[in-house]
Parts: C-alpha cells; sequence; structure tokens
C-alpha cells in the first residue's frame, strides 16, 4: 500500500469516527429526555384541577393549618370565660328538694327521733336566690380582666392570620415563579437547540468553525439539565403549597399567575397610621395592661369585706302540700306552708398573716412588667414598620430595574444572533447573551416575589391597605 492510500484511509476511518461521534439535536435531546417525576396520587386526581386565588388560597390553608386553628380556639375559650366573668356578677336562681324521713318514737311524740326535725316527715321544696357580692365582683375586676384576656386571644388569632397569610404568599407565589422558570428554561432550551442546529449547518458550509459547535453542544446540554431542575423545582413548591392548602396531599390544582398585579405601596404616613390604630402586638401589650391594671384593683379589693345574700322561698313542712296541719300545734287549724326566709351575711378580712399585702405586691410588679413591655412593644412596632417599609420600596424599584433589565438582554440576544449569522460575533458572544437574558428573566420573578412577600410582611405591621 502506497503513502497515499495509507493517508487517505486514515482520513477516511477519522471522518467517520467524528460523524458516529458527533450527535445530531434530535439525537441529544432523545437521550437527554426531561425527567420523569413521580406524582402523589390524591382523591381527586382524576377531575379538573382546581383555579386557585391567592384569596382562595389564604382562606383554604385558614381552615387547615393547626396553629392558626389553635389561636381561633383559644379566642372562643377566652370569649367563653368573659361571658362566665360577667354572670358571675349576676344573682343566681337554683331549685331544691328534699324529704327527711325520721325515725318516730312509736306514736309516743308528734316528733322523730331528731332535735333537728319537727315531724316524722320534713319536706323542703325551695327556689333560692342567690347573690355574691365580693369585691372583685362588685369592683368589676374580674370581669374586666376576663375582657382583657378575651381582647389578647382576639389579637393574637390576628398575629397568627397575618403569620399565616405571609406563609400562603410565600409558598403561592413561589410556586408561580417556579412555573415562570420553568418556561423561562424550556425556552432557553429551545434556543440553545436552535443554535446548535444553526452551528451544524454553519460547519457543514464551512462557515463556522467546529468550536462553534463544540461551544453550541455545551450550552445545550446545560439548557437541558437547567430545565430538568427547574422541573424539580416546580414540582416541589407544588407539593409545599399543596401540604400547607389540603387535609390530605392533593396537587390537582393550577394557581392564578397575578405577579404583574401587585398592590400599590400606599405613602409611609399612611402605613404610619395603620401601624398605629391595626398593629395586633400593640394590641396584646396594650390589653396585658388593662388586665395588670384589673389585677391590682382586684389585689386591694381584697382587703374590703364581702357580702353575700340568699333569699329562699318555698315549703318546708310535714305535708308535701300548699296548706297543712302543724304536728305541735294541731289546734292552729290548716295553715299555710308557702313561705320565704332570708339570710345575709358578710366576711370581713382581719389577719391573714400580710397574704393579701404579698398578693398586692405580686400585681403591682405584673404592673410594672405590662408597662414596660408595651414601651418594648412601641418600639419593635415602629423598627419594624420602617424596616418593613424600606424593603417593598426597594423591592419595588428591583421590579422595575429587573424588567428593564430583562428587555434589554431580549434585544441583546436578538442583535447577538443578527451579528453571528452575519460573521461579526462569536459563538460564545451568543451564549453569554442566552445565559444573560435567562438570568435576567429569573432575577426579575424573583424580585416580583420579593416585593410580594415584602408588601405581605409590611401588612403584619399595618393590616391590609
Amino acid at each position: 500500500m502506497t503513502t497515499f492510500r495509507r493517508i487517505t484511509l486514515t482520513l477516511a476511518i477519522a471522518m467517520l469516527v467524528i460523524a458516529f461521534a458527533q450527535p445530531n439535536p434530535a439525537q441529544a435531546q432523545e437521550n437527554d429526555a426531561p425527567a420523569q417525576f413521580v406524582q402523589p396520587s390524591g382523591p381527586n386526581q382524576s377531575k379538573p384541577p382546581a383555579v386557585i386565588t391567592l384569596e382562595d388560597a389564604i382562606a383554604q390553608a385558614q381552615k387547615n393549618d393547626a396553629r392558626f386553628r389553635s389561636a381561633i380556639t383559644d379566642a372562643q375559650l377566652a370569649h367563653e370565660d368573659h361571658t362566665q366573668a360577667r354572670n358571675a356578677t349576676l344573682p343566681t336562681i337554683s331549685y331544691t328538694s328534699q324529704a327527711l324521713l325520721t325515725q318516730g318514737n312509736d306514736g309516743r311524740t308528734t316528733v322523730g327521733r331528731f332535735v333537728t326535725n319537727d315531724g316524722v316527715h320534713v319536706y323542703r321544696s325551695w327556689g333560692v336566690f342567690h347573690e355574691d357580692l365580693s369585691p372583685a365582683n362588685y369592683l368589676g375586676a374580674t370581669y374586666r380582666q376576663a375582657g382583657a384576656a378575651e381582647a389578647i386571644a382576639n389579637a393574637k388569632v390576628e398575629i397568627a392570620r397575618r403569620g399565616l397569610t405571609v406563609a400562603v404568599t410565600k409558598f403561592y407565589y413561589t410556586l408561580a415563579v417556579a412555573q415562570r422558570k420553568y418556561a423561562t428554561a424550556q425556552m432557553a432550551l429551545e434556543t440553545a437547540k436552535h443554535f446548535f442546529e444553526i452551528t451544524q449547518d454553519a460547519e457543514h458550509v464551512g462557515q463556522a468553525a467546529h468550536s462553534d459547535v463544540l461551544q453550541a453542544e455545551i450550552q445545550y446540554r446545560q439548557q437541558n439539565q437547567a430545565f430538568q431542575d427547574a422541573g424539580l423545582e416546580m414540582e416541589s413548591a407544588r407539593l409545599d403549597l399543596a401540604v400547607l392548602l389540603f387535609p390530605t396531599l392533593n396537587e390537582n390544582f393550577s394557581i392564578v399567575d397575578d405577579l404583574d398585579s401587585a398592590v400599590a405601596l400606599p405613602p409611609f404616613s399612611e402605613a404610619e397610621r395603620l401601624a398605629e390604630h391595626k398593629n395586633p402586638d400593640l394590641q396584646v401589650a396594650l390589653e396585658s395592661l388593662h388586665q395588670a391594671n384589673s389585677g391590682v384593683v382586684a389585689a386591694k379589693g381584697a382587703f374590703l369585706p364581702a357580702f353575700f345574700v340568699d333569699t329562699d322561698y318555698g315549703i318546708e313542712a310535714n305535708d308535701y302540700a300548699l296548706h297543712s296541719r302543724n304536728v305541735e300545734e294541731p289546734h292552729a287549724g290548716v295553715l299555710p306552708n308557702l313561705g320565704y326566709f332570708i339570710t345575709v351575711g358578710v366576711n370581713v378580712p382581719v389577719w391573714d398573716w400580710g397574704t393579701l399585702r404579698s398578693k398586692l405586691h405580686q400585681a403591682e410588679f405584673k404592673r410594672q412588667q405590662a408597662r414596660v413591655e408595651l414601651s418594648a412593644a412601641q418600639r419593635e412596632v415602629l423598627s419594624t414598620l420602617y424596616s418593613s417599609y424600606n424593603e417593598s420600596s426597594v423591592a419595588r424599584a428591583a421590579v422595575d430595574e429587573s424588567r428593564k433589565t430583562a428587555d434589554l438582554a431580549t434585544e441583546s440576544l436578538r442583535l447577538t444572533n443578527l451579528r453571528y449569522k452575519a460573521g461579526a460575533s462569536t459563538a460564545l458572544d451568543v451564549v453569554v447573551a442566552e445565559n444573560t437574558l435567562t438570568q435576567s428573566r429569573n432575577a426579575y420573578n424573583d424580585a416580583e416575589i420579593r416585593y410580594r412577600v415584602a408588601l405581605a410582611n409590611l401588612q403584619t405591621v399595618t393590616g391590609n391597605f
């Protein structure tokens, strides 16, 4: 074999190796197919997916979140305590009926063997009117303490509601952004695939170097991996939201992507006014002080006398009847049995070895601590208001800037592709422009969720605006 034939054969084998080693886009797409995720089998998977808005998600989470339901239960219990404290200041009416059957003395006496009974048979049937006039009742301290406790419990419900709203908002828009990033990754994959095809076609006609093909293939494979990662992130975000919303795990739902329609940030003066009047943390601290003040009143009232009144109306007779003869004075004839007796009493504290004074000191210590906590709560609310408002302002500006950056990146990629086709730019320039567009779109989506979460955090201080 001549030297020329050997060289020709070597070149032919090398070209065959290159041809078989270099995959085409269709083959690369077939080998790098997206991963198949395992979906949970919920009870309604066969039904059309329910469309859930953010308001629907918040309402659904409020039905299933254990901590929020616990706060509601505490508020309901506090309301009943308040009702019971009010009722304790009012008189009570009860009914009692007794039959006292005493062993007799074989008829030799008209009464029984026990001196407390004036006959062998004694019947009592009374309606009892009772009023307890303890110092805590006639000073109203217990009732006011219960009212403050109910107000504290209601404020804690609002704190739990606002905290849950932040959590739902974060998970809801995390899913929305994950879906956007998935779409961006899919678009970037299609763009990389198209550029891969362009470089291969250009290489075949001798207009592009093989290094351009390699750079395009690297970009294609990286975007394919990014696409699969975006799919995983989207599925994880969906599961996180499903756990928060449904009593049984169910992914058969879709959400409304309204990231672009966020509410405007109010002026700071309006936010400050809302924080002053609608902040539940301040309400808790203020009502705690009211409760402590009532505790001091109750502790001072313990030094005062306590009164009670019992009025009993009914019968206490030897016959269970409205009229009968008295066994001790039968000559008086038939007499009425219905009647009443009233018991009025007073208890005056005289000496208790300083226990009441010690309890008064405890109540005053609690009031002093409540004042300190109210002052600390006021400072904390102001600090949170300033930081949350500043975060919302910066996040709002970041949304505008990142949107403009994404628009510029889109135009940059278009111009770079035109320059590459005209031979004025390299494949690396195109790859950089593609990556810049993907990053800028993702940054825009991240800025939008940042603004939404910042608004939700601000509303934990101010309430809805």
